[in-house]
């Protein structure tokens, strides 16, 4: 019998498979918002470090804005058939204060160091307390791959 449409991956799986997504892919959507302006999305370029997200933008950007005032994020990959999603709390490191191998490996990653630049960068850390993946319906129940900051078996 032929089966048509997705299957349903094993918990495993899933979390291998999105690991593997964050460590390779290169933009992620970041979900912020502002109490008085409302919700407030953009793509930024992203280092997965193992542990979290590290993302870098403009020191006076409306991301940068929102999260300084209310630091729950949301970020999801580009991909909406095979997603993911993490929420968590966004941690700020002035350009001049991010850790050395933070800042380095962003670096290498995209050939770009915002601590040369002549503008002022704030680099964004979330380390993501929820994690939610599927592929199409049949993954929609046990989405949950992580929940309060362990990952899910």
């Amino acid at each position: 019998m032929e089966t048509t449409g997705p299957v349903r991956r094993p918990t495993a799986e899933r979390t291998r498979d999105a690991l593997g997504r964050l460590t390779t892919e290169r933009d992620i959507w970041v979900s912020t918002a502002h109490p008085d302006h409302g919700p407030h999305q953009v793509p930024l370029w992203f280092l997965w470090d193992g542990r979290a997200v590290w993302m870098c933008t403009s020191a006076t950007s409306a991301t940068a804005r929102n999260v300084r005032t209310e630091p729950r994020v949301r970020l999801a990959l580009q991909d909406t058939y095979d997603v993911v999603l993490l929420q968590g709390e966004a941690e700020c490191f002035p350009a001049q204060d991010v850790p050395q191998d933070a800042a380095d490996a962003f670096t290498d990653k995209f050939g770009w160091d915002p601590r040369t630049e002549e503008g002022t960068f704030l680099y964004l850390r979330v380390t993501p307390k929820t994690v939610r993946a599927w592929r199409g319906e049949p993954e929609l129940h046990g989405r949950v791959i992580m929940r309060n900051g362990t990952w899910q078996k």
